[in-house]
């Protein structure tokens, strides 16, 4: 495959950026989108050039580092990591358009790479919970019903990569934030923090900047693990449950 690929270049924070175009060639179907990005990066670097830097580490879906806007939709047009991108996804001679995430909280590094401390911020507000030191516990010792144990894995699946923020028209961080309450807030092990942590989670969320929540969707079209977008409206119930019994303290 031959392709056409519209990089956006920025050389720091402060830098204004621009979109790059650059063409390459000899790319199998096969090959994962960041491997593509490799294939273009040994190409500038043979050249002199300064290769595109851009987010990555596990390249198996998992741990959410790769993050890229490709041709205006968060990880691409297939629901998915952008490291489980196939090039067999797109066809020979295509123009490829490649953007970091656009969100005001999630500052511009270098090109493709942005800074999202903001969710490690939001997890330090409250996603965790109080356990005694010492010996570990009995697996079995707290039950927790099936239901909530359901529940509980499903929220625990979001990888913090990003996309559904990347994908809100407002940047809101909703989705994750509410993935990372649910998921502790449903379990026996999460009840002592369980009003704290949505208060202070949210409060957090609001503070890094992010946007409103109008519940267009996108965020849960876009999230590559499937979170539901009733997720956000379980953490909304929580976050008046909460608000409601802090007022009458």
């Amino acid at each position: 495959m031959k392709l056409t690929l519209r990089v956006w270049r920025q050389k720091n924070a402060d830098a204004d950026g621009t979109m790059s175009t650059y063409e390459v060639d000899g790319i199998s179907s096969d090959m994962s989108f960041l491997e593509m990005l490799d294939v273009l990066n040994e190409q500038l670097i043979l050249s002199g050039e300064d290769p595109v830097a851009f987010d990555h580490d596990c390249r198996e879906g998992i741990c959410g580092a790769c993050s890229l806007v490709i041709n205006g939709d968060a990880h691409g047009p297939e629901r998915t990591t952008t490291c489980q991108l196939h090039m067999r996804s797109f066809k020979d001679g295509d123009t490829i358009d490649i953007e970091p995430w656009r969100a005001a909280a999630f500052p511009v590094i270098k090109d493709l790479v942005v800074d999202r401390s903001a969710f490690d911020r939001i997890i330090q507000a409250g996603g965790y919970i109080t356990a005694p030191t010492g010996s570990a516990p009995e697996a079995h010792a707290t039950p927790v019903p099936k239901a909530d144990a359901d529940f509980a894995f499903e929220h625990a699946e979001c990888i913090g990569c990003g996309a559904c923020v990347a994908a809100c028209p407002n940047g809101a961080a909703m989705l994750f934030t509410s993935a990372k309450i649910n998921h502790l807030n449903v379990l026996p092990q999460g009840a002592p923090e369980r009003e704290t942590r949505v208060l202070d989670m949210v409060a957090q969320m609001d503070v890094e900047g992010f946007g409103g929540c109008t519940l267009t969707g996108e965020c849960a079209t876009a999230c590559p693990k499937g979170i539901p977008l009733m997720s956000i409206t379980s953490m909304n119930k929580e976050w008046l449950r909460a608000t409601r019994k802090a007022g009458k303290r």
